[in-house]
């Protein structure tokens, strides 16, 4: 080998390893993905129901579409103080990440009861899992499996960010070391996206 070719050989920069943070990121994108197929199939199901229904009732006259629209917005507002968080613990500034955090979640748990509240008015109203005075009983099956799967998502979700918040808390942050906060906030922002194609595909195509 010629000195020019071997010098050449000595200056190619070594393969990065895979860190525990790029392990983390590729866990998360592979579980996201898995769910965002697990997501796919319910909707798919669901159009399908629909589309061989001949008594499917119009969501737009049986759901709560303004509750669900702040619910939305809610979600949306959530996902926006996610990204205040991590941005805030990237400049070092961990009061910043802590009162996002909370923001973030309080913005989960608000959901969570506004959904149950939702819940608890339609049930009242004779819709259940088997049942639907509107229309095809399918119809109350396929809202409240997905909506519900959904609704475990965020719960999981606030769950997932009082953990991080706690270890904010203690100190485990900081600008150099925030993989855990963008991997929840990794999270939450495909849970903001979920809900809103569960909310156009269920309660606005009528």
């Amino acid at each position: 080998m010629s000195q020019v070719a071997a010098a050449s050989h000595a200056a190619e920069p070594a393969e990065s390893p895979l860190t525990p943070e790029s392990w983390g990121k590729l866990g998360m994108w592979v579980f996201l993905a898995g769910d965002a197929m697990s997501f796919g199939a319910l909707l798919a199901g669901y159009g399908a129901i629909r589309a061989g229904s001949v008594d499917w009732p119009n969501p737009l006259h049986v759901l709560g579409i303004s509750l669900t629209a702040f619910m939305t917005f809610l979600l949306i507002c959530s996902s926006v103080t996610m990204v205040k968080a991590l941005s805030a613990i990237k400049h070092g500034n961990r009061a910043g990440l802590r009162n996002f955090l909370l923001l973030t979640i309080l913005g989960g748990v608000t959901f969570l009861g506004l959904q149950a509240y939702e819940w608890t008015h339609l049930i009242h109203s004779g819709m259940t899992f088997t049942s639907n005075p509107h229309g095809s009983y399918l119809f109350g099956t396929t809202f409240f499996a997905i909506t519900g799967f959904h609704g475990m998502h965020v719960t999981g979700g606030v769950i997932y960010l009082s953990i991080v918040l706690v270890n904010g808390l203690r100190g485990k942050y900081s600008a150099e070391n925030h993989n855990g906060v963008e991997l929840v906030g990794l999270y939450w922002h495909f849970v903001d996206l979920v809900w809103i194609l569960v909310f156009t595909f269920i309660y606005l195509i009528g």
